[in-house]
């Protein structure tokens, strides 16, 4: 899995927009607290409302909000619907599989496997929520602390 700036910006839009209690956020007012070019903004908006995250309203008192709940909210389901699959090689991903040369007896699948089911545990159980009240640290497996 490779984030790219689109799933950033996209999550950094969310955390705008879930820290405003239901109220509409312009355009302006998010690309201001997200450093995200309002141009770029717009399109990663679009995706989220297609997506079902944010809803949107036209006009002068017009803007943003969230159109689901931060503990609704599921980060691996927004990086995915975002960037793709979570897999950071082909061959171990659920969703988009693709063959490798070196299939039978690579001794590498394993790990690219456990660095998928690691990532995917950890996005898949933080909400917006989690991240709006800095709950992220607490997430780690017990296998991840040192």
């Amino acid at each position: 899995m490779k984030l790219s700036s689109r799933g950033e910006y996209a999550l950094r839009a969310l955390i705008c927009l879930g820290g405003n209690d239901d109220k509409l956020v312009p355009i302006g007012e998010i690309s201001d607290k997200t450093l995200v070019p309002i141009n770029y903004l717009e399109q990663l908006l679009l995706q989220l409302k297609r997506n079902g995250y944010v809803q949107s309203k036209r006009g002068v008192n017009g803007g943003y909000k969230l159109s689901k709940k931060p503990s609704e909210i599921v980060i691996g389901h927004v990086i995915r619907n975002l960037e793709g699959p979570l897999a950071p090689m082909g061959c171990v991903s659920i969703t988009s599989y693709e063959s490798c040369p070196l299939e039978e007896g690579c001794l590498l699948k394993p790990l690219w496997a456990l660095i998928r089911d690691t990532v995917a545990e950890l996005l898949d159980s933080t909400t917006l929520k989690d991240l709006l009240d800095g709950k992220v640290d607490r997430k780690l497996p017990d296998s991840c602390e040192s």
